[in-house]
């Protein structure tokens, strides 16, 4: 009987532990799954125009005479109810009225670059929705930020401005202050590089560095084993003992991947002297501009500002919500990844 009842708890603790794991394992299925369902982002989009029009007005009501402004909102109705009547008249005599839609639109983007240029899941939406959308004279502008990257992150990001101009829409992207090396990669995707008289331009080379702890270890009798198949499966590693031959070779591969670098700039801007400026150097708009690295001085909130006019002017962003975990996480991986970029974006792999 004792047997019995000493059975009968190990059994009932032994059902206890396996629910309590399959309870756990459902929270976190379930949790995944919402976590999915709440990270399907939507697209947001401001009329530019409207939003400066409406900052306008309240600057205007503020500092103009108050008789003035009244006088002014009256002969506005006045003339908005003028402008309704011929457009319904025109309708009806099946004449084409003056039509916004008949204008073309400028749609805003925003790209700010980290080292996995991670926006680009964002950015690859946003041109989705607007080729969906785009009309014949339309064109896109790119307010670029960036610092640059993981080769293989900035390469899908530029494949993605290219959809743009393979569409035959004209792109402008703006640099207010940085396209270096992977930011400049995306940028000379353009039609057209506009940037700012002191932003950073240029930095058109690869790097790449890792610490080597071999010789600590080798002091504190510390072994390290790196089992490999493929002669250059690993060239250069942490914690092993570095040789010539794979530095040789890590060299190599780095200046392959400098040259497909200077190769597609080539392909993009063949103007360019690619071979003056791709010595990893970087140039101010001023001195870019002279290099040939870009097209035009002037900020991007200019070039928003002369289309306001004659153009409907679109901001699209493709926004994703962020749990309060994630934006914990978010932060903490921006706090390392600025501590990164500081020494130079360290890193195993190559760089643009």
């Amino acid at each position: 009987m004792e047997f019995v009842s000493q059975y009968g708890l190990f059994l009932a603790q032994s059902v206890t532990v396996v629910i309590a794991i399959l309870i756990v394992v459902g929270g976190v299925i379930a949790l995944g799954q919402r976590q999915r369902t709440e990270r399907d982002g939507h697209i947001e989009v401001r009329h530019l125009n409207e939003r400066y029009r409406r900052m306008g007005e309240a600057l205007h009501e503020a500092v103009a005479d108050k008789h003035a402004v009244k006088a002014e909102h009256k002969a506005e109705k006045k003339a908005e109810k003028a402008r309704d009547k011929a457009a319904k008249k025109a309708a009806k005599q099946g004449k084409e009225g003056d039509n916004k839609d008949d204008k073309p639109r400028l749609y805003c983007l925003h790209f700010h670059g980290d080292l996995k240029a991670s926006a680009t899941e964002h950015l690859r939406e946003e041109i989705s929705t607007v080729l969906s959308q785009v009309r014949d004279n339309d064109a896109v502008l790119l307010r670029l930020e960036s610092p640059g990257g993981m080769v293989h992150g900035y390469g899908l990001a530029a494949s993605q401005l290219e959809r743009i101009r393979a569409a035959g829409v004209e792109l402008t992207v703006a640099v207010d202050k940085v396209a270096a090396s992977g930011g400049y990669m995306m940028a000379c995707v353009a039609s057209r590089i506009i940037a700012a008289p002191f932003a950073v331009i240029g930095s058109i080379g690869v790097l790449a560095q890792l610490p080597n702890f071999h010789r600590l270890l080798k002091k504190h009798d510390v072994d390290f084993e790196l089992l490999t198949a493929g002669e250059f499966k690993r060239t250069l590693t942490l914690f092993g003992e570095n040789t010539d031959k794979g530095r040789e070779k890590f060299q190599e591969e780095l200046e392959i991947t400098h040259q497909l670098f200077k190769d597609f700039i080539r392909q993009q801007r063949p103007s360019l002297d690619v071979d003056k400026v791709a010595t990893g150097e970087v140039w101010y708009g001023r001195n870019a501009l002279e290099e040939g690295l870009i097209d035009a001085l002037q900020t991007s909130d200019d070039f928003v500002q002369e289309h306001l006019k004659d153009w409907d002017v679109y901001e699209v962003r493709y926004v994703q919500r962020k749990h309060w975990q994630e934006k914990l996480g978010v932060a903490a991986e921006g706090a390392v990844e600025r501590s990164l970029l500081r020494w130079l974006q360290r890193s195993s792999g190559p760089h643009y």
